[in-house]
């Protein structure tokens, strides 16, 4: 196997268990930790998705900046969000959400410069969100996460998260949780 080879399946682990990490801190509510994860210049983005005629990919989701979308927020947004459900007294959150996120099918899609000294990779995987609140609520979300992460030391930020679900229409409450 070459030596360019292993130094991409090396950075895809590598990748794969940064995202597993981060799961991990977003079960077990460790918000500030996930929060230290997000570059200061994060786009966070989730855009909606529509039911559309066959063959008609342009207007399958909402546009970028042009259309309205679940979220579009950057790092002050996301903190605020956290120190809302940090006070015990959001009502989405109360009793806390018990959640599970799964993420699989880790993708190295590039790498820049390249796979033996990234500075920055962009990535895609899969994920499932398992949610339960209260007695009888639950939810569950599925889809697909392209992720730009920025090296940064001997770990990784998230720069960049474009999260597409594949439910078109969202029968959960609320969206308080992260993906």
């Amino acid at each position: 196997m070459s030596d360019d080879r292993v130094a991409r399946l090396l950075l895809t682990q590598e990748i794969a268990l940064f995202l597993y990490a981060e799961a991990e801190m977003l079960d077990e509510r460790r918000h500030d930790e996930w929060l230290a994860l997000l570059a200061d210049d994060i786009r966070y983005w989730m855009p909606m998705r529509r039911n559309v005629k066959y063959g008609d990919t342009t207007r399958e989701f909402t546009r970028e900046t042009e259309d309205v979308s679940w979220f579009d927020e950057g790092k002050d947004t996301l903190t605020r969000r956290v120190r809302q459900i940090q006070t015990g007294i959001h009502w989405a959150e109360e009793p806390q959400s018990r959640i599970t996120h799964m993420v699989s099918n880790v993708q190295l899609l590039e790498a820049t410069p390249d796979a033996n000294a990234p500075r920055e990779v962009l990535i895609k995987s899969r994920f499932l969100i398992y949610r339960n609140r209260v007695e009888t609520e639950t939810d569950l979300l599925v889809g697909k996460r392209e992720d730009t992460l920025r090296r940064d030391g001997d770990g990784w930020l998230i720069a960049r998260r474009k999260i597409i679900l594949d439910q078109n229409v969202l029968m959960t409450k609320n969206l308080t949780f992260f993906f």
